[in-house]
């Protein structure tokens, strides 16, 4: 008598608490879909400013390496001149000329490392070689001349004098019109000597290289330094 009369509440009691435990359950699924959203958000937000920050370190490394390979060279023709040789016939003609390094008595020199003869800003890993006539050079000579408002750098080394001599005497910027950095020549990818390396990307660059923002622009040379 007592137990059937009680049952029916009891029943009920059961049911709105599952109720409740159901829309319970409900509020929660619904707060972690939009907590979920609100993070998907803030990922696309960051995504931009992550992937310029991998940029800036990949270009902070090739300016790392590329001035390692700068002063590669001006060893490596540092120590050609000891032997008798000046002029263009003193640079290195191949990045493996660097790696094999120079014989000084019965001893080699290594004067580059391994790893920053390869390029971190391009899929293939390899420098453009850029040739001390080359137009390449002349347009990287002018970017700095107009970062330097129109004053010539010149080289420091006395020994890379002869070099720069050899050098075709680059055009005078017009103030307030930046050089492309992008003129390209006959001889830039030919053998032979060459005075400097730059990145095998033709991308814009978030780095600002003596001004210049495009990858292929920028040039790592032992004169101006």
């Amino acid at each position: 008598m007592w137990t059937s009369r009680f049952t029916p509440l009891r029943e009920s009691s059961a049911g709105q608490r599952a109720s409740e435990h159901s829309r319970e359950q409900g509020y929660t699924l619904v707060a972690l879909l939009a907590l979920m959203t609100v993070l998907a958000l803030f990922a696309l937000a960051a995504a931009p400013s992550i992937r310029q920050q991998a940029q800036r370190e990949r270009e902070l490394e090739a300016i790392f390496r590329g001035e390692e390979v700068a002063d590669a060279i001006r060893l490596y023709y540092s120590y050609q001149q000891t032997r008798g040789r000046n002029g263009d016939t003193a640079l290195p003609t191949s990045i493996d000329q660097l790696l094999e390094g120079v014989t000084v008595g019965s001893k080699k020199v290594q004067v580059l490392r391994a790893s920053a003869a390869r390029d971190p800003l391009s899929q293939s890993g390899e420098w453009t070689l850029v040739r001390p006539r080359s137009a390449q050079l002349s347009d990287f000579t002018r970017s700095i001349m107009l970062f330097t408002e129109n004053v010539r750098p010149s080289t420091n080394d006395p020994q890379l004098k002869l070099v720069e001599q050899l050098m075709a005497p680059p055009v005078l910027p017009t103030l307030g019109i930046a050089s492309s950095g992008l003129s390209s020549s006959s001889d830039d990818n030919s053998s032979g000597p060459f005075i400097g390396v730059a990145p095998n990307s033709k991308s814009n660059s978030v780095i600002n290289y003596y001004g210049i923002d495009r990858h292929d622009g920028w040039v790592f040379t032992p004169l101006f330094r």
